[in-house]
């Protein structure tokens, strides 16, 4: 891309200079990352390679907190369409992009912040019939944000078996604060149902740990939507805040693990 300079106050020069903007812009583009920890540091992370698992109102704000911070490669996982009802608290919903896969979207939007990620998407519902579809082995590290029960588990199952580390997001709809969510292991956990339910069906699987994201904020009780007509169960409520801040918790803790070696 390239930009006409604005030429200084008074000045008498008409002829028009151009910069190239976005050369300027990409070799700069990490450098505020790379005060904090330091370029040595971010090269590992410029050269990682990690996966998230649900784009929606976590994994979307995960997937662009890595991107934004020079993860070198990046799988995403979804096979959902963006609706209105996404529009209160997914990064990647707007106006303009309802209807479209959310892994499209999400392309598009991060090879706009960093056109030299190697980003691939995958339009898959993950359960343990897709898991074959994916090597684990070739992450640094695995988001899981997804809402099924099923394929959390066979998540954690799979990066167990490839020593892969993975970081889980529990309940994070019916909530208000979130300031209350907290990085600890699933079975430290209490409160959450979500939590409750991956503790008893880790351990009938002989997981011994699972790094985890939740809160021990009971649940609101959501009120009834057009939405639950004919649904199994009732629908969550959701605000703009809170997965957002479960994502990026997310996000923080995949950009250190990687770069600290943990």
């Amino acid at each position: 891309m390239w930009i006409k300079a604005v030429p200084k106050v008074g000045s008498n020069n008409s002829n028009n200079t151009y910069i190239n903007e976005k050369e300027n812009n990409m070799t700069n583009q990490f450098s505020r990352s790379e005060l904090i920890y330091g370029k040595e540091a971010c090269d590992r992370l410029y050269k990682a390679s990690a996966a998230v698992f649900g784009v929606g109102g976590v994994g979307g704000y995960a997937a662009e907190a890595l991107v934004r911070m020079g993860i070198g490669r990046l799988d995403i996982i979804d096979n959902d369409r963006i609706s209105v009802t996404n529009l209160n608290r997914q990064i990647i919903a707007l106006h303009s992009t309802i209807g479209e896969y959310k892994v499209d979207a999400a392309k598009r939007r991060f090879l706009d912040i960093n056109p030299d990620i190697d980003l691939r998407t995958y339009n898959v519902f993950y359960t343990p019939e897709t898991a074959g579809q994916f090597d684990f082995g070739e992450y640094d590290y695995i988001v899981d944000a997804i809402d099924s029960v099923t394929g959390k588990i066979e998540l954690v199952m799979q990066a167990q078996k490839s020593g892969t580390p993975i970081i889980c997001s529990m309940g994070a709809g019916n909530k208000t604060h979130p300031e209350m969510f907290e990085v600890t292991d699933i079975y430290k956990t209490s409160v959450c149902p979500l939590a409750r339910v991956m503790r008893t069906e880790l351990r009938k699987r002989g997981i011994k740990k699972l790094k985890v994201v939740y809160s021990k904020e009971p649940p609101i009780k959501p009120g009834e939507s057009s939405e639950d007509k004919g649904a199994r169960r009732a629908l969550p409520g959701s605000t703009a805040f809170v997965p957002g801040a479960v994502g990026l918790i997310i996000a923080g803790e995949v950009v250190n693990g990687i770069i600290n070696g943990d």
